[in-house]
This record gives structure tokens, sequence and C-alpha cells, in this order.
């Protein structure tokens, strides 16, 4: 028993600091067992490498066109003003609530030889065949990068946002005295000073981007997910699954740490200018036109377009795909997302109270070691989070083979448990961050108080803390939720049979070319994810 309830704070967050690191250190254990099938020298011989090359390509190329999106957008939006300026900054957000392999299945529809926009062509100039002119193949390499940046483009957005909106404007000023143009004071002054907030944009790209499944998938491009995907799923091994996801786990450590090595020597101190915004720049003539059509293009080709496109196909094929199925896969959807959104609100104050509590290295070190699912992408969390609930099963079932009991099968490993486990040790980090950002501006003094009149932690933790940071909390349960309704590679390997999400039911339809069929319950899932995210935006509006 424990006697001292301060310990019971102290050993709680470790006990599910563990339980959320649990798949990453069965991924590195599994690695170097041996493989009995060869299964992993026969990819090392033949395609592992391939693999890696392709990999490495689609990361480079999202980067790169992310960047081409972001940069411009942000600087538009944040320093300069023209019409809809203030529209723009919020619904160019909006693409992160669209699911890659949506807009993939949208475009390559829109795009193939028998889609709208190549028989348009043919039927107005007259050709024939594909002999007769060149249309480039959006099922390439270069087209899943390109998809991918267009959902991706926001966290870069964003990130670039905030660092212009907070830079001085001074600074600016001084280089334009200097005789620089505005455009060599941008690449000369807010370009370095934005370099931190860009390295955590590129890094998060990514990482989502080695961690995509499904627009790989759908464009042919064999990725390191791909092959741990057909890995477990077509050879059943799960050893060598778990080799390449350790290498894709190595991958994400050096990125990391590549990206942390590259500023450990930048410092920047700057005093943020509150009148800055009455400095931007006013945009007149082919300027203002040139903006206004490159940010709101960028919106038609990432949002306006699949949504129209959905749209269509949903309302002529409305009965069709109105049935028994998708209401039980949306209510599928809709409460594991709730449960996986609570459950990760509980990590978050668990961890965050131990640090109000105890602040030190060891709480800090809880909360870093907590967020770490997230930079892991799904299938390896997946491939991960199989391992020890696959042990614990077998262990189980031996046990009561031993005293004469039925064994009860896959309990563990074989349920919804598993989809649970594997959604929260990927999003917990979420709440995490946003309940760690709105306690810090809680004063510790109010915790004192609260202790002097009686109350003890727990007490002071709902009646004083919670209250406070509502808003936090709400923000934290939303997140946690619209990714939780998109996620899709770790459902695909382990939803237990005949249990399928959203997501999943999307996939199907995408995988054999049915987008006609796949686009209501694709509706239903961005709407689930833009209404929220606007709500967000309400609410971190409301604190400035």
């Amino acid at each position: 028993m424990i006697s001292n309830p301060f310990n019971l704070y102290k050993l709680l967050p470790w006990v599910v600091t563990c339980i959320l690191l649990s798949p990453v250190f069965a991924i590195f254990i599994n690695a170097f067992n041996f493989d009995e099938s060869g299964s992993f020298k026969h990819i090392l011989d033949t395609v592992l490498f391939d693999y890696i090359h392709n990999s490495i390509l689609v990361i480079l190329f999202v980067i790169l066109i992310s960047l081409v999106f972001a940069l411009p957008s942000a600087w538009f939006v944040a320093c300069c003003e023209f019409p809809t300026r203030k529209k723009l900054q919020w619904i160019l957000m909006l693409p992160l609530a669209m699911p890659p392999y949506i807009v993939a299945i949208v475009y390559t529809d829109l795009l193939d030889f028998a889609g709208p926009v190549q028989l348009t062509l043919r039927a107005w100039f007259g050709w024939q065949s594909v002999t007769d002119y060149y249309f480039p193949d959006i099922r390439t390499l270069f087209g899943a990068s390109f998809i991918l940046a267009l959902s991706l483009f926001p966290y870069l957005y964003l990130l670039l946002r905030g660092a212009f909106l907070t830079q001085s404007a001074g600074l600016f000023q001084a280089a334009r005295t200097l005789g620089l143009s505005p455009y060599r004071a941008f690449w000369k002054v807010s370009i370095p000073l934005s370099r931190s907030a860009m390295a955590v944009g590129i890094s998060l790209i990514a990482m989502e981007t080695l961690g995509d499944f499904a627009t790989v998938n759908y464009f042919a491009v064999h990725t390191l997910t791909t092959a741990i995907y057909d890995t477990w799923l077509e050879l059943g091994s799960l050893t060598t699954a778990a080799k390449i996801s350790s290498l894709m786990l190595l991958a994400l450590v050096i990125l990391i740490s590549l990206e942390n090595y590259s500023r450990r020597k930048q410092q920047v101190y700057q005093r943020n200018n509150s009148g800055s915004t009455d400095l931007r720049f006013h945009l007149t003539g082919w300027k203002k036109w040139g903006v206004l059509g490159f940010t709101w293009s960028l919106l038609g080709l990432s949002l306006f377009i699949p949504i129209g496109t959905l749209i269509y196909y949903a309302v002529n094929y409305f009965m069709e795909s109105l049935n028994d199925q998708l209401f039980n896969y949306t209510l599928n959807s809709l409460w594991l997302a709730f449960l996986v959104a609570i459950l990760a609100l509980l990590v978050a104050l668990i961890v965050n109270f131990y640090q109000r509590l105890s602040p030190g290295i060891l709480a800090k070190s809880s909360i870093r070691l907590s967020s770490l699912g997230y930079a892991v992408p799904g299938t390896v969390v997946a491939i991960g989070v199989l391992i020890p609930l696959t042990s614990l099963d077998l262990l189980l079932n031996d046990l009561l083979i031993k005293w004469d009991i039925s064994p009860v099968g896959l309990v563990f490993s074989g349920s919804v448990a598993v989809l649970v486990l594997g959604y929260l040790v990927r999003f917990s980090a979420i709440a995490v961050g946003s309940v760690d950002s709105s306690l810090v501006q809680v004063s510790p003094s109010l915790d004192l108080a609260s202790r002097t009149l009686g109350n003890g932690p727990a007490k002071t933790l709902w009646r004083v803390n919670i209250p406070l940071i509502k808003k936090g909390l709400l923000t934290a349960f939303i997140l946690v939720f619209i990714e939780s309704m998109k996620e899709l590679p770790a459902a695909l390997l382990l939803r237990p049979f005949n249990f399928e999400t959203l997501a999943t039911y999307v996939y199907q339809y995408v995988s054999d070319e049915m987008i006609e069929y796949a686009a209501l319950p694709a509706l239903m899932i961005i709407a689930l994810g833009l209404i929220p995210f606007v709500v967000v935006n309400r609410l971190l509006e409301q604190k400035h």
C-alpha cells in the first residue's frame, strides 16, 4: 500500500510513459530476433534499397513543394495587406483536415486517361489516342509527392506565419534603409530569423510523409511504409516487419538529430513590435492580383476541387452509398475517436500534473518520452503494439492451458483494445503538448493558495487547474479526435475482424477504383475534421 499520495503521482506518470514507449522498445528488441523465414534477407537482397531510395525521394520532393506553397503564402498573409487576407489566414489551414489519400483518388479520377480533363482536351483538339498528345501521369513518385504536399503544407504555413508575425518590424525597416529591396530584405532578414520555425515545420512534414501509406500505395510507389504493410499482411513475418520498422525509427532519430544539430549555435533575440501589423505592404495592381491568384489557386487545388468533386459524386450516388454499413462504420469511428481523445486527455493530465507537482528533469523526461509516439509512423506503431500484445495473449493462453482452463484466444491483439492502444501511442503527444502549453500559463501561486486552504493535489487539479485550462483541454480533445478519425495505416494493420472505420471503408473503395461510392464516407471524414478544426481556430483566436 502506498502511504504517501505523492508517490502515486510520481509512479503513475512513469507507468503511463512506459506503456506508451513499450511499442518502440518492442520493435528494437524484436528486430534482433533471428528471422527463420528468411524474408528479411530476401527483401534486403532484392528491393529494400529501392524502398529506401523511393522514401528519400518522396520526402525531398514533398519538402520542396511544401516550401513553394507555404513560404510565400505565410509571407503574404503575415506581412502584406490585400483583399481577403483575413479570411485566407485561417482558410489556408483547412487542407490539414483533408486526408491525402482522399485528395489522391480525386485527382487520379480527374486526370486519368478516362477522366474529365483528358476527355475535354481530346474533344477540343480532336485527339484520338495517347499517341496524339502528351499528358503527365499522376500515378508516379512525383505525383504522390505533389498530392502529399497539398495536404501537408499547412504545417509549414502555420509555423512560418507565426514566425513572420513575431519578427520585429524594425529589423526589416533597417534592411530597407540600407538599400535592400523588399525581395532581398525578405531573403536576407526574414528567412534567417524564421529558420527555427522552418526546420520544425520541415521535420513535421518529413515525418508525416515517411509515415504515409495510402497515398504512396495507391500510386504504386514502394516505400518503407508499404514494405512494412506488405511484409506483415502478405508474408506474415512480424520479425521482418520489426526489422524494417527499426530502420524507419533510426531514420527518424537521424532526421531529428540533424535538425537539432543544425540549430545548436543559433541564437535569435528580437523584441516583438506590437505595431508591426501597421507596417504591412499594401499591395496594388499586378502584385495584388498575383498574390490573390497564387493563394486562392492553392486553396482551389488543395481544398475546393477535392471537396467539390466529392460532393458531385456523393449527390449522384447518394442512395447507393447510404446503407447500414456506412452507418455502422461511422459509429465505430466516432466512438473510437471519442474514447482515444478522452484517454489522451487523461495521459496529458497525468504527465503534466506530475511536472506541476515535482518540476525537474524527471518530470520533463516523462513528458518528452510520452510524446515520442507522434514522431513514429502509424505502420511502425501498429507493429510495435502487436508485438507486446501478441506476446501477452500467448502468455495468457499458456497459463490457462496450464491451469486446465480453455484458452480465450487473442483477447488483446485481436480486439479493439489493440486499436485503442495504437491510436493512444500515436496521438497522446498532441494532447500532452496542448495541455502543457495551457498549464504553464496558470500561476503556481494559485496552486499554493489552494493547498493552504486544505485542498490536496487531486482537488487542486480538479477545482483550480482544470477550470483554468478548459480551452486547452477542449483543443486537445478536438485535435486528437480529428487525427483519430483520419488515421488509416494503424487501422488497416490493427483492426480486428469485422471491424471497420470510415477511413478503412473509404480505402476499400479506393483500392477497387470506386471513387463514386467512396465520396460520401470521404466527405463525412472531411466534415468531421473541418468543423472541429474551425472550432479550434476560433478558440485560439480568442486567446489573443
